[in-house]
């Protein structure tokens, strides 16, 4: 018998509410939640060889430590490519990958509201984000960020808030049977 955790990986766009669902997701379900908690688990690592802040082993590092926490516990994993980190792993049978996304003019509200900045900043900060984002997936993955093939269940969060997010994805867990 596979592993039973239920693990949730998030990717998102910049502004979209990825994080925040996560963490109320978490919050809801009893479960831990990591992002930037994964760089400071992998500054823990040992290290075996070379330079950890080169970016190949910072994701060799962060890869090991997404897939033990997978192994260890259920819990969220927000970002690091993790859904594709995960996917190649069999025994997990309760993997959920989630990209959440929403239009551009409700991105550059977030981002207004929760950086407490002005238009024109928000809108290159969702570009530099993302372009970032984009880049570090297809470098690391081989793979297209935005290529849905790559998640389970995609979420546009446009006109829903964030707890409607989350219980979408509850929905999502219950009539996968993953709840039991």
């Amino acid at each position: 018998m596979g592993n039973r955790n239920l693990i949730i990986t998030i990717e998102r766009e910049y502004g979209s509410g990825g994080r925040i669902v996560g963490r109320k997701l978490a919050e809801d379900l009893g479960i831990h939640f990591y992002d930037d908690e994964i760089l400071k688990l992998t500054s823990e690592e040992p290290v075996l060889s070379g330079n950890v802040t080169a970016p190949e082993n910072l994701f060799r590092f962060q890869s090991s430590v997404i897939r033990e926490l997978a192994r260890e516990e259920s819990c969220i994993i927000v970002g690091r490519a993790a859904g594709y980190v995960l996917d190649q792993e069999e025994e997990l049978e309760r993997l959920i990958r989630i990209f959440v996304c929403a239009d551009k003019v409700r991105r550059v509200q977030r981002v207004m509201e929760v950086d407490a900045i002005d238009e024109e900043r928000a809108k290159r900060r969702i570009k530099k984000m993302e372009k970032s984002r984009r880049e570090y997936y297809k470098y690391f993955t081989g793979s297209e960020w935005h290529n849905m093939k790559n998640y389970d269940l995609t979420i546009n969060t446009t006109n829903l808030d964030l707890d409607q997010t989350a219980e979408l994805v509850k929905d999502y867990i219950r009539l996968k049977g993953f709840d039991k």
